[in-house]
């Protein structure tokens, strides 16, 4: 009997559907990121969207470059999402759009070729609350409370940040800066900072004013300020199983990708391309976000590049770490304020992180652990392995716990930034202005913190300050200036195997009272011509030589 071959198709179409299904939620590539870590991490969920595809011309999209689409993607959407779900497609052109709000079971994706244009027009982003976030911008992609969304493709998505940017003149070439003075804008009485228009150079003042008057001001006050307070590019808000893959994003008016309070969440085979003098430009933002992984992307920016920032956690998670279980892995950043960032808002807490087998070439600072006292948590068990590091700017690493200089800040127990039990293995940095610098606060030192196999060429060594239990082996410093270690008010420090250029002036420099158990290895002490160097204040028992089996008195030099 002749076999029906549409009763066949039918039975393969439902085996591939079952297939789908069986496996959604799961991603076999995503293993290798979750597996082997120091810490416990569940298996991380990716979208299940649904394969119907609907491109964007059937709704009427023009790419030329000049026709506004907001409308036809919105409708593009609407349809997708209330047919159950699927992929809408931005076809190879150049689509100019507004703001683009996805929905739960979509995906967005980019064809090669593909260009999403945003309007330069600022009354096209309209003033909306945003959740828990206070009035906005409209951000250029978003969405909120969404389950299953996904933007995908090869394409590019430029968000025409040069119309809404302000720009530092210290940033500039002078052929640069006159460019700018020619197209219109206003410049600072202090002549410092170009701004695209003269409502954005006073927006922040109009917002001061404005909350004088009226404690709670309407999005329609706020529109005052639109300019001034820029859109985002990508804004996902208290989402579920979240994929970026594939695109490259670039010229930011601020902030790039940005998820928030966000689940289950991967962003690979990224790209960010923002301009290094790009103000407030930060790459990737993962803002209180749990069981999120990063990997195979590239970031410039100019600002952070890649940033944890634990603000507030969702609903679902009260009393529980902002952000965890968070895995960055194979990643480049070329430009920004830091290579990896933790900070500096720290106050939801953060716990099991890890940062792995990633490059910065360039950035301000490597890896940056930043906080203050009026926006402090805990954050620990953060383990960081495998970092390259070329050029730059200032500290390869640098814990610092009074950001912006407000050390000063009010004191409340609550919002003391309390950083522990780090663990950075495996660092070759080539070339920066200081190696290590591990900054606490007095009344809560930076506790915990293990170095392990680190080669840095800086022009400074390493600062210790108000830190406890800090343990530094297999350490290789070229340095051409200052001591190999200046330590302050640190206690429980440990030095093993530290390698320096011979004929250095200072291997230990030591000042403050309360500096105590500082653990040095007497074979470390040979290749400078002084050895360690006691301030007055510090007590002659502070510092111990530990001849790898026993430690004894060391017998230093004092400070008059």
């Amino acid at each position: 009997m002749m076999k029906n071959p549409y009763k066949r198709l039918s039975v393969m179409l439902n085996v591939m559907f079952l297939s789908a299904t069986l496996f959604a939620g799961t991603d076999p590539a995503l293993k290798a990121y979750t597996s082997n870590l120091p810490f416990a991490m569940r298996d991380v969920e990716v979208p299940n969207i649904p394969a119907a595809r609907i491109p964007i011309t059937k709704f009427g999209a023009v790419g030329d470059g000049n026709s506004m689409n907001t409308d036809a993607i919105a409708a593009a959407i609407r349809r997708c999402a209330d047919d159950g779900g699927g992929v809408v497609v931005i076809p190879p052109g150049m689509w100019l759009t507004g703001p683009v709000k996805l929905e739960s079971n979509i995906e967005l994706h980019l064809d090669s070729g593909a260009v999403i244009l945003f309007s330069k027009r600022f009354e096209d982003y309209p003033m909306f609350a945003r959740p828990k976030s206070g009035v906005k911008c409209v951000p250029m992609i978003y969405g909120s409370n969404l389950h299953d969304v996904a933007i995908t493709g090869r394409g590019l998505i430029d968000g025409n940040g040069q119309y809404w940017r302000p720009v530092k003149k210290e940033k500039t070439t002078d052929r640069q800066w006159k460019q700018l003075l020619a197209s219109g804008g206003a410049v600072t009485p202090d002549g410092k900072m170009w701004w695209p228009s003269k409502e954005a150079m006073n927006g922040q003042d109009y917002l001061k004013e404005l909350r004088k008057i009226n404690k709670k001001p309407s999005p329609e006050l706020y529109a005052g300020a639109r300019e001034f307070l820029r859109p985002v590019m990508v804004a996902l808000d208290d989402c579920s199983r979240v994929l970026i893959d594939g695109p490259t994003f670039a010229n930011a008016p601020g902030w790039t990708l940005v998820p928030t309070r966000c689940e289950d969440a991967v962003l690979r085979n990224v790209t960010v391309n923002n301009p290094w003098w790009g103000q407030n430009t930060d790459a990737l933002d993962i803002n209180s976000c749990r069981n999120f992984v990063l990997y195979n992307s590239v970031f410039s920016g100019g600002d952070d590049g890649i940033c944890v920032k634990p603000g507030k956690p969702g609903d679902a998670h009260a009393g529980d770490p902002a952000c965890e279980n968070i895995v960055v892995a194979d990643c480049i950043v070329y430009s920004g304020h830091g290579g990896f960032v933790i900070g500096s808002e720290s106050y939801g807490g953060a716990r099991n992180i890890s940062v792995r087998n990633c490059t910065f070439v360039g950035t301000d600072i490597g890896l940056r652990f930043k906080s203050a006292r009026d926006r402090g948590g805990v954050i620990e068990k953060v383990f960081v392995d495998g970092i390259r590091m070329k050029d730059i700017a200032n500290a390869a690493i640098l814990f610092d716990m009074s950001y912006e200089n407000n050390g000063e800040a009010e004191k409340s127990d609550a919002l003391i930034p309390q950083y522990h039990d780090f663990h950075i293995d495996n660092v070759v940095c080539d070339g920066a202005a200081d190696a290590i610098v591990v900054r606490g606060l007095p009344e809560m030192p930076v506790k915990d913190i293990h170095f392990k196999n680190i080669s840095i060429r800086a022009v400074r060594a390493c600062v210790i300050q108000d830190a406890e239990g800090i343990d530094l082996s297999g350490i290789r410093l070229t340095m051409t200036s200052g001591p190999v270690w200046t330590i302050g008010n640190a206690r429980e420090i440990s030095l093993k195997d530290i390698v320096y250029p011979n004929g250095s002036d200072l291997y230990l420099k030591v000042s403050g009272k309360n500096s105590d158990k500082i653990v040095v290895r007497k074979r470390d002490l040979s290749a400078a011509r002084r050895g360690i160097d006691l301030d007055a204040d510090v007590p002659a028992t502070a510092v111990l030589t530990d001849s790898a089996s026993t430690a004894s008195q060391a017998n230093p030099e004092r400070q008059q």
